[in-house]
């Protein structure tokens, strides 16, 4: 049984960092893509950041520069390194993730994750 568990959102104000964090329990496959995505209610899903088993990583073009995903494998956990942070970061941040390697062209597509966890918020004012 996957469970994705993140933790480490909050209010912070512009030009903050926050680091989000997302345990994995359940979850050893030799091949895998995990991720990041947030939500603005009454808005689609977005890829925010994703990192491949095989060290691969994507980000979303808002994000470019400002974030950092990156996984400790020892830990199971997912990070997300968030600086610069604007107020239109603003969402509900979810850990995501899925059994193979997804195409750099899908890997931030929500429809390619299948499992996924219950979201922590960033507020940024």
């Amino acid at each position: 049984h996957v469970q994705l568990v993140e933790s480490g959102g909050g209010s912070v104000q512009a030009g903050s960092s926050l680091r989000l964090s997302c345990v994995a329990s359940g979850y050893h496959f030799p091949s895998y893509c995990i991720g990041w995505f947030r939500q603005v209610p009454g808005t689609e899903r977005e890829g925010v950041a994703v990192i491949d088993s095989d060290g691969l990583s994507n980000y979303a073009e808002s994000v470019k520069g400002r974030f950092t995903i990156s996984l400790n494998n020892a830990k199971n956990t997912l990070y997300l390194q968030m600086n610069s942070l604007k107020p239109e970061d603003t969402a509900m941040y979810y850990c995501a993730a899925t059994i193979v390697v997804v195409d750099i062209r899908r890997d931030l597509d929500e429809s390619e994750y299948d499992y996924w966890g219950q979201g922590t918020q960033v507020t940024v004012s």
